[in-house]
């Protein structure tokens, strides 16, 4: 369910707006820490197909808010700004995807439902893609950011991640009508990103009018690997 602290939401306003966080596959708030962007909602992803978390979040969620989504997360704030993009002040994205789940991507997020269902942790299936998550300056600056990740999947247990695997399954092409959107969207793109390269979000940027593309020198998880950056780049977008 999301977290709302109503009494901090003006902490984190943007432009009068509520500022919403969502969070990738395997995520918790967590992966916020140190952005600065104190008192924002932050919902879980626990739903097994986009429609239904953008349904959750939509009955859920005030009026009208600013949104920021990474990977997943990302993916599900696409599917939200499609289907009621008044209800969206302002679109960050970053580290995400906006194109149809892949064969390859398809065959990848069964096996991990298998091998939860064979009794492996989240913990230890994070501990195989630590490399791709994360860049190896980053490990070498900040050896947190390792541990970080696995608590954060050993936090989201089997039964939310599989729920999340399903969701990741009924993903579809949102580029096809990104060009429709009309609030001013901000795009976070990792350098050394090997999940989401920027070649990605290049092509998103490209679609949406007068998008804005920003590149960090990180990995996957840019939030946790340049905090300070990425705070700064929202709250300038936020003005």
């Amino acid at each position: 369910m999301p977290t709302m602290d109503k009494d901090r939401l003006c902490d984190s306003a943007v432009s009068g707006e509520p500022l919403v966080l969502l969070p990738g596959m395997n995520c918790t708030p967590d992966l916020w820490t140190g952005c600065g962007l104190v008192g924002a909602i932050t919902p879980a992803l626990a739903e097994t197909t986009v429609d239904r978390q953008v349904d959750r979040l939509l009955d859920s969620l005030p009026r009208r808010f600013a949104l920021v989504g990474f990977s997943l997360g990302g993916v599900v704030a696409m599917s939200l700004c499609r289907r009621a993009p008044e209800r969206v002040a302002r679109l960050c994205l970053m580290s995400t995807n906006a194109k149809a789940p892949t064969p390859a991507q398809r065959a990848g997020w069964q096996s991990w439902r298998d091998r939860l269902a064979a009794a492996e942790t989240p913990y230890s299936l994070q501990q195989g893609i630590l490399s791709a998550l994360s860049s190896e300056p980053a490990r070498l600056r900040d050896p947190d950011i390792a541990d970080r990740l696995l608590r954060m999947a050993d936090h989201i247990g089997a039964g939310q991640l599989d729920a999340q695997l399903q969701m990741q399954e009924s993903r579809i092409d949102e580029s096809r009508t990104l060009g429709l959107l009309r609030m001013p969207v901000l795009l976070i793109s990792g350098t050394a990103d090997v999940i989401c390269p920027p070649v990605f979000h290049q092509a998103i940027a490209a679609i949406i009018p007068g998008a804005q593309l920003a590149s960090v020198r990180a990995g996957h998880v840019v939030p946790m690997e340049r905090p300070g950056e990425v705070g700064r780049l929202i709250k300038q977008w936020a003005r």
